[in-house]
């Protein structure tokens, strides 16, 4: 069943500190149960450490490592008569982005030991090298997008 109207995008306030939506979004994707102090906190000083260890400017590196981690294809299952195909799409800017914000996320998540910040600080570190979890999630969907490029004619 389709919309009566399309969604309409709110718009989400720059961090407070770097001034970047970008980051904003991000920040709001860290939080959880309406914490947002606590997500800032962890963000923030995730990106201390990744200036002290990469001795960069730490937005330069988050920028990289979502650029990184952002795909331009993913695949769709399309029932076409019985048989379900993974059909390979492009991903909407704004959706790709979300995708490697979360993805980010769920690999520092993902890791044991370490306070969040500094397990965020690593997932950044690695993804803007093009390593680590996130960038690894983003080279399978190509994989599998790829590898069924065959079905490309049942996107619609």
């Amino acid at each position: 069943m389709a919309r009566r109207r399309p969604a309409v995008k709110r718009l989400v306030a720059p961090d407070p500190k770097y001034q970047s939506e970008m980051l904003g979004r991000f920040i709001n994707k860290t939080m959880q149960r309406g914490k947002k102090s606590v997500a800032q906190k962890i963000v923030y000083s995730a990106l201390e450490i990744v200036e002290n260890t990469e001795k960069k400017n730490c937005m330069d590196v988050f920028q990289q490592a979502i650029r990184n981690t952002t795909p331009m294809l993913e695949v769709k299952p399309r029932r076409v008569g019985g048989a379900t195909y993974q059909v390979p799409i492009e991903v909407r800017p704004d959706r790709s982005l979300t995708l490697a914000m979360r993805w980010i996320l769920a690999a520092a998540r993902a890791k044991t030991g370490k306070p969040m910040a500094q397990r965020l600080a690593e997932e950044i570190i690695d993804a803007s090298k093009g390593q680590g979890a996130a960038a690894k999630r983003r080279e399978d969907l190509h994989r599998m997008a790829d590898a069924n490029r065959a079905f490309v004619h049942y996107r619609w």
